[in-house]
């Protein structure tokens, strides 16, 4: 494909970079630059900024339902083109073709969902203990509003921050991250090309600099982002300081529990999605396996087959099931984590080894691995590699294997497999995070219902669903009072 000419919009206005040049690479075949151009200088992210400000009045003041009509516009762009954006998903980011095309069709879901929000509930009416006297609670935009989104859902985690930014009337600096620029132009060309008035959103692509300069700048009023729990950590630092209220969603280390009365097909095919589609490069991911011993054999032995057995290669090709990570970087970060595992007693039970020849070898490219522990205590089942990497050990009963999933300084997502519905209960009561899966795997996530993490892995109130009002709005307690009848 043609490199596409990285450019940013602020103000309106699709303008070049002064900054330092960028590059993105196809991390399938990195000698192939899927984009190029200059990023965003301070400068550029100071006027980006007074352009939200400038446009925040009016567009707060255009009624919800004409801003929810602007992201169903954009959800009909969104679809129209989901399927030549997911092929270029998949040539930048690296998931499979069929995934890019879907990412695009959820980002299309995420902007109906909230473009329909004018027809929800907009407050709330409380009881006055004092006569002739209503209490409304009523909300306002918080104004304009931080957007820091990964690199791993290029469209997906930029709608569901965008589209509630926006239809409760904030307006929006956003910084994605710079190794996946394509998708980031597609979305706010959308967003623009469905009538949303200059100024409203401003994408300012860069590296960490760019995403200091909106952190720091002090006319910003909300900050929300996805990435790591260390990062997270310093932005929530900053925010604080600033008195700007902040919604992260960060680390995990996301376990799946399989005890002995589980369906052994379906949990087998739930584990091996939940840890190798779109490279195990989901917060979401399942990187930790917990089995119970009745079923243990059994269950590693038709896992490692399926894992063997996954197709890894060019994600644009139809057949491929697993693609490249994302860069070189991280490529060889989890190399040697896994090297690492091993070190610290890691039986290796599939992949585990680079690929030395071939296509294979020139890409980012990581086989789907999985890792047996023996119980000493190992990295690999405490941090985030963000791979194929899958960590195993076996737990004596359910008892055990809940502690264990409990094991982590992180809490975002988890599945267990049973068809005992006490277990299931128990489950819910003592595993502690944030989204939690029945017989499926540890990822997903719908736009209605609330998402985002406990412990280490969220800050702020959830994301999605009626949770993202409670961010991206602030709400006034009323004392309504008329004056006397007829007078």
């Amino acid at each position: 494909m043609t490199p596409v000419t990285i450019n940013h919009l602020v103000a309106g206005e699709w303008v070049a970079g002064a900054g330092d040049v960028v590059v993105s690479v196809n991390p399938a075949h990195p000698g192939d630059i899927v984009a190029e151009g200059h990023n965003a200088t301070t400068a550029q992210v100071d006027t980006a900024v007074a352009a939200a400000a400038e446009a925040f009045r009016a567009w707060a003041a255009t009624p919800t339902h004409q801003r929810g009509a602007v992201l169903l516009a954009a959800a009909q762009i969104v679809d129209r083109n989901a399927q030549a954006w997911g092929l270029e998903l998949a040539t930048e980011e690296g998931k499979t073709k069929a995934e890019g095309i879907g990412e695009v069709r959820r980002a299309a879901q995420i902007l109906r969902y909230y473009g329909n929000e004018g027809d929800r509930q907009a407050g709330e009416i409380f009881s006055s203990p004092r006569a002739g006297e209503q209490i409304l609670v009523t909300r306002k935009p918080l104004g304009v509003v931080g957007v820091i989104t990964p690199f791993n859902f290029p469209i997906a985690i930029p709608a569901w921050k965008i589209a509630p930014a926006l239809v409760y009337g904030n307006t929006v600096v956003w910084k994605p991250a710079s190794t996946v620029p394509v998708l980031a132009i597609r979305f706010a060309q959308a967003l623009t090309e469905a009538g949303l008035p200059a100024g409203a959103l401003n994408l300012v692509i860069g590296d960490s600099e760019t995403g200091t300069a909106i952190v720091d700048h002090p006319r910003i009023d909300g900050l929300t982002f996805t990435g790591s729990t260390a990062v997270g950590r310093r932005l929530a630092s900053v925010a604080a300081t600033c008195g700007i209220p902040m919604q992260a969603e960060m680390g995990g280390k996301n376990a799946a529990v399989v005890l002995d009365d589980a369906d052994l097909d379906v949990a087998v095919e739930q584990v091996m999605l939940g840890a190798f589609r779109s490279t195990g490069q989901k917060c979401t991911a399942t990187s930790r396996l917990i089995v119970t011993d009745g079923i243990a054999d059994k269950f590693a032995e038709a896992l490692v087959e399926r894992a063997r057995a996954l197709r890894v290669g060019d994600p644009t090709d139809d057949a491929t099931e697993i693609g490249p990570v994302i860069t070189d970087t991280s490529r060889a970060s989890i190399l040697a984590g896994i090297d690492t595992a091993v070190a610290q007693g890691a039986t290796v039970l599939a992949g585990g080894r680079p690929y030395t020849e071939g296509p294979l070898a020139e890409g980012y490219f990581i086989a789907p691995t999985v890792l047996e522990l023996d119980g000493s205590p190992a990295k690999v089942w405490s941090e985030e590699l963000f791979g194929p990497v899958l960590a195993v050990r076996r737990a004596a009963d359910a008892d055990e294997a809940f502690e264990l999933a409990n094991d982590s300084e992180f809490g975002l997502s988890a599945a267990i497999f049973t068809q005992d519905v006490t277990r299931v209960l128990q489950a819910m009561e003592q595993i502690d995070v944030g989204v939690l899966h029945v017989n499926s795997e540890s990822a997903g996530a719908d736009p209605h219902v609330p998402f985002g993490g406990d412990k280490k892995s969220g800050l702020g109130p959830k994301e999605q669903g009626a949770a993202a009002r409670d961010f991206f709005t602030h709400t006034t307690t009323v004392y309504l009072r008329g004056g006397r009848p007829g007078v």
